[in-house]
């Protein structure tokens, strides 16, 4: 739920704070109904209407969070939570009345895309019981779900996850109501010994202030967004009835597959049918066993393509196969640790989980079948080589929580190929919070490396590789002031096949100050409920590498960027960002200075027009093929429309734009490249929908003699057109078909299509 700058994500900064201020009386704590064992299940219907509904103790105890905290609610919108248990199940009812309930925003739109631009009601549970990590679950006036981790450490939430669970809503003359059943037996907590199950209602009210309610007394100065869940009165020993009882689901899958593949060597067609399943095991509540057998992720959304023809490094993409989100926030580790993506095309795999009260763990094992590629991280670019062979990905993971400051983990990463070569690491982390306003992490991971490549990416021969990654973060927060530091290290010859590491052979230091100043009267009208300065400061350096002619101490890059941000009215927000840059683009060249400014803006502008981004750089930009600056500009649009249907349809259209260009010194156009992504769905109801996405990507390099660069220019688009229709939790079918093609001139083009039809259900309902 907090804000968030891409400039702090491509940092990789840690956003903590202090924690929160004692409210001067405690705030009342919501109490649940504890039902008879044999008394008949809820109807999930959105209707608050049967008697254990009256029965049950209400908690309208809300105040603002947004636009400012621990204030009344606006008039008029009064928010209530009640809570009961059943033998199996935990279930919410949830009350928003609304003095003017035509103006309930309520689209149908896709998974996990419940935000602040819609009106919804959500709750925040930590069956753990420790606040340093909770499933939330959000639903929106139309039914629509979102849901997945909050993560304390980090103060991130994490929708990839996706939990079993019922909801419902019911349209209300002054307002709405949500009824969400989550089952005792798919939550996650300890088997004994843990502490009272916590939790937090929210709702958001998307008029012009942009409301969030939450039915405790959080404020923006507490260290996390779960910083004062609070406990479920009446719950005290709610685990101990379903503790020992087991979970089964057995999915299979059957997919049906045509494809049709054309290039310079003719056109090949071939027909394919594959079985597949996902198991999952809960023997009792701490124990946690999923297995996947020859999966198919077809279904899946398509990355969004991003800009790379003028960078060095690799760019990761975010991860949407269910297989690898279950015990993320037990895993809690950064790309450089694991990167799941790595694993290309799992042909099988397995993976347990544990949770106990002072100590969690984790263990999995894939084959992956190849077709991906292996990074091989430099100090100047990532080079890769071609994963053409089946290989073995094992990782565990344990921590050790001494208490609710201190956490310890270890890391065991394995990476076996089928010639017996093999990537291995070792490592540990520690998360300390020495004070409700301060807290440090560290980071010391080492590795072994005997899969070996040269620079083109083909198998070499030669002594075991080692290297380490070293890091280490600290952050304040105090009243009007953020500071963050950042210092690490990574060895020219580390390594990480099951991770993410675009850059070896460097040493890097990042700092930031950030005066926040509270609610701000600005020019051209405009009241900001949060405004802050900052100044921000990045700078690597190379580390010595004899072998591959590297000097130690070489600037790769330094960065100072001071700038301002502020959030206003409709979730707006808006940065102004000065960029003062040094970069070398190669071993040994030359340092261009680069001057830049770099605009943000974003907010929610109308009830159909929903979300509109925009972020543009102006000024000098490194040409890194060529080795030199120019001017240029770089730019990103992204748009979301919603428009409601006849017969209760919904229409979601998404529209993403970018484009970076650089010039030559005769100011003519030396690089441009082009990313588009058009999306839009057509919902049926809340559970149906038909989509379809196109993708395009080009990129034009103008022909340039003096630095020896020929012209080339390549082109390639997709489109993809898919109904899904689900039938309930596990039960799903999805039919869709689509299209790649690529062009490189000088060069050839390739064209490649395929259609599919794919069934999975429950065995085990």
């Amino acid at each position: 739920m907090r804000r968030g700058l891409n400039r702090r994500a491509a940092a990789g900064l840690l956003l903590v704070g202090a924690a929160a201020a004692g409210a001067a009386e405690p705030a009342p704590h919501p109490r649940a109904l504890r039902v008879a064992a044999d008394a008949p299940a809820l109807r999930i219907d959105g209707a608050l209407d049967e008697a254990a509904w009256r029965d049950a103790p209400v908690h309208d105890h809300f105040v603002q969070y947004l636009p400012q905290d621990r204030q009344p609610p606006p008039a008029g919108y009064r928010t209530t939570l009640q809570i009961v248990i059943e033998a199996d199940a935990i279930v919410f009812g949830l009350r928003a009345f609304d003095p003017a309930p035509g103006e309930i925003r309520a689209p149908l739109a896709r998974r996990d895309q419940v935000k602040r631009d819609q009106d919804f009601v959500g709750i925040v549970l930590d069956p753990v019981g420790t606040r340093r990590a909770a499933q939330f679950v959000r639903v929106n006036a139309a039914g629509v779900v979102a849901d997945g981790m909050l993560i304390a450490e980090t103060d991130s939430e994490d929708y990839a996850p996706d939990f079993e669970f019922e909801a419902a809503t019911r349209r209300l003359p002054d307002g709405y109501s949500v009824e969400l059943r989550l089952p005792l037996l798919a939550l996650r907590y300890p088997y004994a010994g843990g502490a009272p199950w916590r939790v937090m209602a929210m709702r958001s009210i998307p008029r012009a202030a942009s409301t969030l309610l939450l039915s405790a007394p959080l404020d923006k100065d507490a260290l996390h967004f779960l910083a004062e869940l609070q406990p479920i009165e009446g719950a005290e020993d709610l685990t101990a009835s379903v503790r020992s009882r087991a979970l089964l689901s057995v999915r299979p899958e059957l997919t049906l597959r045509g494809t049709r593949a054309s290039d310079a060597a003719g056109t090949r067609q071939d027909t394919q049918a594959s079985v597949g399943a996902e198991i999952k095991w809960r023997p009792r509540a701490d124990w946690v066993f999923d297995a996947t057998l020859n999966p198919d992720y077809s279904q899946v959304d398509l990355d969004v393509p991003q800009l790379s023809g003028n960078t060095r490094f690799a760019l990761s993409v975010p991860e949407k196969r269910p297989f690898f989100l279950e015990s993320s926030d037990v895993l809690g580790l950064p790309l450089e640790a694991f990167y799941s993506r790595a694993v290309t095309d799992p042909g099988w795999g397995l993976r347990a989980t544990w949770r106990g009260v002072h100590a969690d763990a984790t263990a999995l094992s894939l084959r992956d079948d190849g077709g991906g590629q292996i990074l091989l991280p430099g100090p100047y670019a990532t080079a890769v080589a071609e994963q053409t062979q089946r290989s073995q990905a094992s990782l565990a993971r344990g921590r050790w929580h001494a208490s609710d400051r201190l956490s310890a983990g270890a890391l065991l990463s394995l990476r076996d190929y089928a010639d017996g070569r093999s990537n291995r690491l070792a490592g540990a982390d520690l998360v300390w919070r020495d004070s409700d306003a301060q807290q440090f992490r560290a980071r010391a991971l080492a590795s072994q490396t005997t899969a070996l490549f040269d620079a083109s990416g083909a198998v070499r021969d030669g002594p075991r590789e080692d290297g380490h990654d070293l890091n280490l973060a600290w952050n304040r927060r105090v009243p009007g002031w953020n500071f963050s530091a950042e210092v690490g290290e990574v060895s020219p010859r580390f390594r990480n096949d099951n991770g993410f590491v675009e850059q070896a052979g460097v040493r890097t230091l990042q700092a930031e100050v950030i005066r926040r100043w509270g609610e701000a009267a600005l020019p051209l009208d405009v009241a900001a409920h949060e405004f802050e300065t900052y100044l921000w400061f990045e700078q690597r350096q190379t580390l010595a590498d004899a072998d591959r002619g590297i000097t130690g101490g070489e600037l790769i890059q330094r960065s100072i960027h001071p700038g301002i941000w502020l959030a206003a009215g409709r979730n707006s927000e808006a940065s102004l960002q000065l960029q003062f840059d040094d970069q070398r683009a190669q071993a040994g060249g030359r340092v261009h200075a680069l001057t830049s400014t770099m605009l943000h803006w974003q907010l929610n502008p109308a009830p159909w027009f929903t979300y509109a981004l925009l972020e543009l750089t102006l000024g000098d930009r490194l040409d890194v093929d060529a080795d030199r600056t120019g001017r240029g500009a770089a730019w990103l649009f992204e748009g979301n429309w919603r428009f409601g249907l006849a017969n209760g349809w919904g229409l979601e259209f998404e529209q993403r734009a970018e484009q970076g260009f650089v010039d030559a010194p005769d100011r003519s156009r030396a690089l441009t490249e082009t990313a588009l992504r058009t999306l839009a769905m057509l919902h049926f109801d809340a559970r149906d929908s038909l989509r379809l996405v196109w993708q395009g990507y080009h990129l034009r390099r103008a022909e340039d003699a003096g630095v020896g660069l020929t012209a080339y220019d390549e082109r390639s688009d997709e489109l993809a057109l898919v109904f899904q229709r689900r039938f309930g939790t596990g039960r799903s079918l999805a039919v869709g078909l689509s299209r790649q093609r690529e062009r490189l001139e000088p060069g050839g083009s390739t064209r490649n299509g395929e259609v599919f039809a794919k069934i999975s259900f429950d065995l085990l309902p």
